[in-house]
């Protein structure tokens, strides 16, 4: 079994999930790529509820979250995954198009790990994506109960 954790993508607008995949793709990480399309979804995964009852135990590498999503917004997902003492050690980037300082400064209360924008510009959107990738799936060291959950 292999020792990489998905990626989840949480992204509800067509363009930006097409743009986000195609960057991550470009630069090799070999975590898999799991696509929630709205918050619920997301939070179905994380806590393998409803369609994601039967999926491998274990966490997600990354959280990759937009701000503005149907159904559970991002900043309800990411006050639940916070709150709960088994998910609030994932990390969870706040990946928006959104420049409110309000949505940074809720983010930052609630517990994000990090809040980027999502740059207009094809060329640095790309780039963005591909940092953050290489940083959160291959370089970041998760804590040793991330690893295991689920898996033990």
């Amino acid at each position: 079994m292999s020792d990489l954790r998905p990626i989840l993508l949480v992204e509800d607008n067509p363009r930006d999930l097409e743009l986000t995949l195609t960057a991550l793709e470009k630069c090799q990480i070999a975590n898999d790529i799991v696509v929630a399309r709205d918050g619920a979804e997301a939070l179905d995964f994380l806590n393998q509820d409803g369609a994601f009852a039967t999926r491998e135990p274990g966490d997600p590498a990354v959280v990759l979250l937009d701000l503005k999503l149907p159904k559970v917004d991002g900043l309800e997902v990411l006050a639940k995954v916070k709150g709960d003492r088994n998910l609030r050690h994932i990390p969870i980037v706040m990946l928006t198009s959104s420049r409110e300082e309000q949505d940074l400064v809720n983010s930052y209360e609630l517990g994000v790990n990090a809040f980027v924008v999502k740059p207009v510009e094809f060329s640095q959107f790309f780039k963005a994506i591909q940092d953050l990738g290489v940083f959160w799936a291959l370089l970041n060291e998760p804590p040793p109960k991330a690893r295991q959950r689920g898996g033990s």
